[in-house]
């Protein structure tokens, strides 16, 4: 187990896709019936004037069913390895090939993932069938694409100073936005140390669809119910600490588990693009929070659904809390970074008078019935420039990997045996 979930978050990269994860296994020797029926170092693919052998396809497998990450047809095996030798073959022409000490440290790299020496990674590897050379090629191949692309792309990638302030919504003509999903799991104290072990777990998936199903399963939030998708997001929107995070990912990717008040949370990147209209980031938020006993009761859930029908707007608040007592009912207007995480998270998903009854307080005792009243802007400062350059400059990156990848496949001449 601690060999597998090491390496997911290096196997959910942008500059590699695995394949639809399932539960590890080992192939034995020549399992598959193609093999048995010929050589293991004849064809099993030409690309153009390379081959791929059924060797090859057989150690792929089995490199990726002991990380945990394969679960993969056949087909998909082979798809992976086509597009590899597209890569090779670009890379070949270019003159590009990763320096062996640079393939050394992303092997230490990739095992102290599993904290594993290199030597017990390969060992372990070994004794589920895989070859050094295959991790080695493995390895190379994602250091030699990668600097190909940025090579090739890098200065078409990179944003001009208009771009970044669009992008911070300073400039009015545009912005950056970001597509999320969440898994909000409440916790207390009896359960802290279980939750925090599933949100470990959570956090080592792969793919959109089991982050859903986590989500689905587990989270709190009113996005369970999809999924836990959430539509686009300005990026100023979110809490500043979380802006880092969020941008730091790439496609797939999961962050860490963040701890909350009373629960603990997930976020996944399911896309990131710039908009025509502006993304402002703001000074203040207000909001305000009305107190239900009973925590995420059915009770309670059904009195803070009938509050959300009686009101319109904040102010509204004031005449159901009174001659109640005052802590029952708190009306904040706080700077973004003074707003506790769990809070500015919610609040980033609504819009002015629009509620949520996701978080709860007292050891999950009292349930929050959160209203968002207003946001005050300001000119964008608590993005770091850094950080929104490089998240622009990683997602055209991808994008003209891809677009590239997609052209050597129309262009190439693939023959399956």
């Amino acid at each position: 187990m601690q060999l597998i979930s090491g390496f997911s978050r290096f196997l959910r990269s942008g500059w590699f896709k695995p394949v639809t994860p399932a539960l590890a296994a080992v192939f034995l020797a020549f399992a598959t019936p193609h093999v048995s029926a010929q050589s293991l170092f004849s064809p099993a693919v030409r690309v153009n004037q390379d081959v791929v052998t059924w060797y090859e396809l057989e150690q792929r497998q089995q490199f990726l069913d002991a990380l945990g990450s394969s679960g993969s047809s056949e087909a998909e095996v082979r798809q992976t390895l086509i597009d590899d030798r597209l890569r090779k073959q670009a890379m070949r022409e270019a003159g590009i090939v990763a320096a062996p000490e640079d393939v050394q440290v992303g092997i230490d790299e990739f095992a102290a993932r599993g904290r594993l020496t290199t030597e017990q990674f390969l060992q372990l590897l070994s004794d589920a069938g895989v070859d050094p050379e295959t991790v080695r090629d493995f390895v190379a191949d994602q250091l030699s694409w990668r600097d190909y692309v940025s090579a090739r792309f890098l200065s078409q990638a990179r944003p001009t100073e208009d771009e970044i302030n669009r992008a911070l919504g300073q400039s009015g003509g545009g912005g950056l936005q970001v597509l999320l999903s969440e898994v909000i799991i409440p916790v207390n104290p009896q359960t802290l140390a279980q939750t925090e072990l599933l949100a470990e777990e959570i956090s080592q998936v792969q793919g959109f669809d089991a982050f859903s199903s986590a989500a689905a399963q587990y989270s709190a939030a009113a996005t369970r119910e999809d999924g836990g998708r959430l539509d686009w997001l300005n990026i100023t929107n979110l809490p500043p600490a979380l802006q880092p995070v969020i941008l730091g990912l790439k496609n797939g990717e999961i962050t860490d588990p963040l701890t909350l008040p009373n629960a603990i949370a997930l976020f996944q990147l399911r896309g990131l693009r710039e908009v025509a209209t502006g993304t402002p980031s703001y000074s203040e938020i207000d909001y305000a929070i009305y107190y239900l006993p009973g925590g995420r009761s059915a009770d309670a859930l059904a009195s803070a659904a009938r509050l959300k029908e009686d009101i319109d707007t904040c102010d509204d608040l004031y005449g159901i809390a009174k001659d109640q007592p005052a802590d029952v009912l708190e009306r904040i207007s706080a700077s973004p970074s003074d707003i506790p995480r769990d809070v500015a998270v919610e609040l980033a998903k609504l819009d002015p008078n629009e509620v949520s009854t996701t978080l709860t307080r007292n050891n999950g005792q009292t349930l929050m019935f959160l209203m968002m009243c207003n946001r005050t802007r300001n000119l964008g400062e608590d993005t770091s420039r850094e950080d929104v350059a490089n998240a622009l400059t990683q997602q055209r990156l991808q994008t003209f990997a891809e677009s590239l990848l997609e052209q050597l496949r129309a262009d190439a001449t693939i023959i399956e045996q």
